[in-house]
């Protein structure tokens, strides 16, 4: 390596932390969240959902088993800049392409270390979510709080049709009678594996398809994927699924998909204090009574009381840390949606039963 370079994190707040720079050098603005995973770096840095966003891991070193193509969830990384205790140089996997360093790199993402990151962790758990600056070009503060205060917020952002295929494309066994329609709003490669593995042909479609358009593929069901930005500022989405749902067709959402879901059935969403991220998040299937430990990555949550004011709607999961809302099912159509990600990479697979009852309301 290079001779250790200094990089600075400003958050909205004032507060100022000073570390090595790592990764492109640069300047990444955006809103600082933080991941609780130990492993899953590459799934993590490459999910469309942390689109806009800059990322602190918890755990306290990164990079050490390199990186490989097999493990990227999308065409790019897709994190705005990268915050770590110790990023590693170095990699113990000898089947790994390449370095973290060399992938962000190549990636052009702006990354830092030798931060107290448990420090950090703590103050945006406390204080919440909020716009940061990260740079290891600039060392003037006043020029990083004009940069900053340039930010838009998290709320109210559309941030989907950013992150969406630019055309539509197919997956799977074409002779299958199982075609599911995919509203792509920032989908992981594994969402759609895990589908395909089961048999199912897929027709993926940008986020701003119209119900006409996906109709004409003849699917036998559709899938909303997870994405970034604000559910509600997608009415666009929530008009698509009000059609998708009075053809009667079995619906499947994750994540942003089931936030979409909510709010085309009247439910609202609402920005939480500072999300939930990582793969070791409890939650509890209400149906069966069984514990499932999670893989999460949302900044935003459907409002549990808009939900319980509707009869047509029951709840399937909810989250045993805080009690949010992470399940739902329509008790009059074939559509369900869960908050997580039962694909799970990272993560354990507890949940992958999902894509199991899915594909058999076909």
């Amino acid at each position: 390596m290079e001779t250790a370079k200094k990089a600075l994190l400003l958050l909205e707040d004032g507060t100022l932390f000073e570390g090595k720079a790592f990764g492109a050098i640069g300047t990444a603005t955006g809103e600082i969240c933080f991941n609780t995973g130990m492993t899953g770096y590459q799934e993590v840095f490459t999910d469309p959902s942390y689109f806009g966003q800059i990322l602190i891991m918890n755990t306290a070193h990164v990079g050490n088993y390199g990186a490989k193509e097999i493990d990227i969830e999308s065409d790019s990384v897709k994190i705005s800049g990268l915050i770590c205790k110790n990023l590693s140089d170095k990699y113990s996997r000898t089947m790994a392409d390449e370095s973290l360093e060399s992938f962000l790199i190549k990636n052009h993402v702006v990354a830092m270390d030798e931060i107290d990151t448990r420090a950090l962790v703590a103050h945006v758990r406390t204080l919440g979510a909020m716009n940061c600056i990260i740079s290891s070009e600039i060392t003037d503060i006043g020029i990083l709080k004009q940069k900053l205060s340039e930010v838009p917020s998290m709320a109210g952002l559309e941030l989907s049709s950013m992150v969406t295929t630019n055309e539509a494309y197919t997956l799977g066994d074409e002779n299958s009678l199982k075609r599911i329609a995919v509203l792509d709003f920032g989908i992981k490669r594994n969402i759609l594996t895990c589908m395909v593995e089961r048999g199912a042909y897929l027709k993926i479609f940008p986020a701003k398809t119209s119900f006409a358009t996906c109709e004409e593929f003849k699917p036998s069901a559709y899938f909303i994927s997870n994405g970034p930005g604000d559910p509600a500022s997608m009415d666009y989405a929530v008009i698509t699924v009000k059609e998708i749902l009075d053809s009667n067709k079995p619906l499947f959402g994750i994540c942003l998909g089931h936030q979409l879901l909510a709010l085309a059935n009247g439910a609202t969403t609402y920005k939480m204090h500072h999300g939930h991220r990582g793969l070791n998040h409890p939650v509890i299937n209400l149906q069966t009574g069984k514990s499932e430990i999670s893989t999460q990555n949302h900044g935003f949550a459907v409002d549990m009381d808009s939900v319980i004011a509707n009869p047509a709607i029951e709840i399937t999961h909810i989250n045993l840390n805080d009690q949010t809302l992470e399940g739902i099912r329509l008790k009059d159509k074939k559509a369900f949606s869960v908050q997580y990600h039962p694909e799970a990479t990272p993560g354990p697979h507890d949940s992958r039963y999902l894509f199991d009852d899915f594909l058999a309301m076909i």
